[in-house]
């Protein structure tokens, strides 16, 4: 499943190269404090890189999360096991 999903993601890459390659017009890009004139392939290449960058970002940190939830959860579930297992060795005193 690993090897179709790297498949998956060499050919998207391959496919934005292709497309990104007949797009040879210069164009003027304003950004915060200056403006510069770059060839659209690059400008996309720039957008599709940094998006790509920051989606695994924000996809790591949720996984993260997710995984520490997962383990303290499964540190209370444990502790609340043994208690219930001393209770029930315990006798019923009446």
């Amino acid at each position: 499943m690993k090897i179709l999903t790297v498949l998956v993601l060499v050919a998207c890459f391959l496919l934005t190269l292709a497309l990104g390659a007949q797009n040879q017009q210069l164009v003027n890009f304003d950004y915060l404090l200056a403006q510069g004139e770059f060839q659209l392939s690059t400008l996309l290449g720039i957008a599709f890189g940094a998006g790509f960058i920051i989606g695994w970002m924000i996809c790591g940190l949720l996984y993260l999360k997710a995984r520490f939830t997962k383990n303290r959860l499964g540190k209370k579930v444990a502790k609340q096991q043994k208690e219930l297992e001393q209770l029930r060795a315990e006798p019923v005193k009446e």
